[in-house]
């Protein structure tokens, strides 16, 4: 059978992937990247640029543009039959992984190139390759003997299925559970659209009346809008206790075992190369230098934030006491109140803005803002093939008329998808033969999805998930780094891979930009002055109980990996609830086992790196404060972060590069000052 995986195609055909071609695809280019590097090796023994690493860069591009619609599919259009065949790669790749950074000839070849004439004559983007790579072979066990090279191949095999099963035990318990609603009154408080698209979900499940589930929209609709407070109770215990040993769904899918094998391990690799625990080794491709820099960091924010954060919890416990008579405000009441308590003293309620954002004009608002940032052009092509009917297609060409980028955008919540949003690479930029390899970019959302014959409205929050995604979509597609392994995201230190991200979310709140991306779904109405200045005034409403909120989850991720104790085992929840009394203001209840869902930490990239979050809007509040010296839409400023930090990749130092846009190195006041926090 002819396997698509394997056609040379431009974009993947993903309407003809199968789960039975997965595994043949695999195998066969993961045969072909071993020839490949083994035949490089043996062909000689005067290596250069030309005759070691190109050639083995294109074969793990092949690769990589294999496995990239896979792992896609993976986690936007799950089945069991792709599930199985995913993770019967995951060992195959780690294996070739470990393989290639503990492989001694290839390591004395960089070596080799490293110490030649030919090293001088490399540009730099080559020139960090190959020093990211003399790095990554001593991070994958180069100098290990042979017994603890096996040992670290088990390990780095073992955590990647953990994290994937981790993944689909998150994804299932959230398609898990599910409420059927009879009685409209027991949804009194939801917004029509709310309502709307619970009646829709329900009639997608043959049922008659309301189904609320735990896929985002409905669960925040729940919490924010519900006057039933058993009914919201019933929703976060149910979102809370999600693959754990808690909850209406206790032990199902469970993921305390493997959260504890994860730690466990992690930490145990962290040893065998030599570093103290697994923050360390975390910390070896980033920009903080040591875990002390980092934990410094956040303690220094919560220093300037908790204050704050407690007098917003009391104002906003003050107002639910004296508005509604509730003196024992509890986690499921937090956002209900929350959102009353807005709309009271602002005058501003979130349904009402949702109406002024359309996905209609959010969309295109956001490629004009790019546009006059850039001077780029993006316009739809539907001529490609797709994994499901909402997702669409869209090119970017600079002022030259030269294709820069292409993009998938996926937009809306849907069973069998993973939460959140996300932007992945789906081919990524290199030059071979003089000719370019353009970058294609995922783009994916969990949004409440249109209902009848009415377009999908965002809320504001969503309206920056959106630019967010966006920012790290524009520096993967924008890169002008012609070598894969520094071109867009690729080697850029995670904990400033946020700066693009954060950045393009300062738009959002900038009323020329507003004036691009909104206007009435129905009247087509510009979002009014007394609406935009009530949005202004509530910007920055709870921001200290926010702040403290993303650097609990930084705290405790960094510490579970600094701290971790063989001994002792993980003390998830422990270090947790430590982490709670040094900087939240907001105390869960008992069964909440929020950690059983962080994916970030146990089955993403950011494992002793959530604090990166915060590390980045440092970075790009400060960036973007420049552009409120200039105008937020100076062409000169575009350019210079455009050229200076989008364009450049991975291919130099991140600090180098901010401070070639910004003229001096970071400081913490922007972020503070957008915030709302006084310094």
């Amino acid at each position: 059978m002819s396997n698509p995986l394997l056609a040379n195609t431009e974009l993947p055909l993903f309407s003809q992937i199968q789960p039975e071609h997965v595994e043949p695809a695999i195998d066969q280019l993961l045969a072909e990247a071993r020839a490949t590097v083994e035949n490089c090796l043996n062909a000689t023994s005067d290596y250069t640029w030309k005759n070691l690493i190109e050639p083995i860069e294109n074969a793990e591009d092949r690769l990589s543009k294999a496995w990239s619609p896979i792992s896609h599919m993976n986690s936007v259009v799950n089945s069991d039959a792709l599930r199985e065949a995913y993770n019967a790669c995951l060992p195959k790749l780690s294996a070739y992984a470990t393989e290639m950074g503990q492989n001694e000839a290839l390591f004395k070849a960089y070596k080799a190139i490293e110490s030649s004439a030919e090293y001088a004559s490399l540009d730099i983007a080559q020139q960090k390759i190959i020093q990211n790579a003399l790095r990554d072979f001593h991070l994958s066990g180069i100098d290990l003997d042979a017994e603890k090279k096996q040992r670290y191949k088990e390990i780095s095999q073992e955590l990647s299925k953990l994290a994937s099963t981790y993944e689909e035990n998150v994804l299932d318990a959230t398609n898990g559970w599910s409420k059927l609603i009879t009685n409209e009154l027991d949804l009194t408080g939801l917004p029509a659209s709310a309502l709307a698209q619970a009646r829709q979900t329900a009639e997608q499940n043959g049922q008659q009346g309301w189904m609320i589930t735990l896929q985002f929209p409905s669960y925040h609709a729940v919490m924010t809008y519900a006057d039933n407070r058993e009914l919201r109770r019933e929703h976060y215990e149910a979102y809370a206790t999600r693959a754990s040993n808690q909850g209406p769904q206790a032990g199902r899918w469970d993921n305390s075992e493997i959260m504890e094998k994860i730690l466990a391990l992690r930490h145990e690799k962290a040893r065998l190369l030599g570093f103290a625990n697994f923050a360390e080794l975390s910390l070896a491709t980033k920009m903080a230098e040591k875990p002390d820099d980092v934990i410094g960091f956040l303690e220094d924010l919560a220093d300037k934030s908790w204050r704050q954060a407690r007098r917003d919890l009391a104002e906003l416990r003050e107002f639910a006491k004296a508005h509604y008579g509730i003196g024992d405000l509890q986690s499921w009441d937090i956002g209900y109140y929350s959102e009353k308590m807005r709309q009271h003293f602002y005058q501003l309620s979130q349904e009402e803005v949702k109406a002024y954002f359309p996905i209609t004009k959010v969309l295109p608002g956001l490629f004009a803002v790019v546009e006059k940032l850039y001077g780029l052009r993006i316009a739809e092509t539907d001529a490609v093939d797709i994994w499901h009917p909402d997702v669409r297609f869209f090119e970017i060409t600079d002022p030259n008329g030269d294709l820069r980028g292409k993009f998938y955008i996926d937009l809306y919540a849907r069973a069998k998808k993973r939460g959140g949003a996300w932007m992945d690479d789906c081919v990524g930029r290199k030059k071979i033969d003089g000719a370019v390899q353009i970058p294609v970019a995922y783009l994916t959302c969990n949004f409440t999805p249109p209902t009848g014959n009415e377009p999908a409205l965002l809320t504001h929050d969503e309206v920056t998930t959106l630019f967010h995604e966006f920012g790290h979509g524009l520096q993967h597609m924008l890169t002008r780094v012609d070598h894969l392994g520094v071109s867009g995201i690729n080697g850029v230190e995670w904990d400033a891979v946020e700066l693009p991200s954060q950045f393009m979310e300062n738009w959002c709140w900038e009323k020329d930009a507003l004036a691009l991306m909104s206007g009435h779904y129905q009247s087509g109405e510009p979002l009014p002055d007394d609406l935009l200045n009530k949005m202004l005034a509530a910007k920055n409403f709870q921001a200290g109980m926010l702040m403290v909120r993303q650097l609990e989850f930084s705290l405790f991720d960094f510490r579970i990996h600094r701290d971790y104790d063989p001994d002792k085992g993980g003390r998830i929840y422990e270090t947790l609830n430590q982490v709670r009394e040094q900087v939240a203001v907001v105390q869960p209840p008992a069964f909440n086992r929020f950690a059983h869902g962080f994916s970030h930490i146990f089955a993403g990239g950011y494992a002793a790196g959530y604090y990166s979050y915060k590390w980045a809007e440092v970075l790009s509040s400060d960036a973007f404060s420049l552009f409120e010296e200039k105008g937020i839409f100076d062409p000169e400023t575009g350019h210079a972060f455009l050229t200076q930090i989008l364009e450049k990749g991975g291919s130099e130092d991140a600090m180098d590069l901010f401070v070639k846009f910004r003229g001096r190195k970071p400081t913490i006041d922007a972020l503070l000052r957008h915030n709302g926090i006084a310094a």
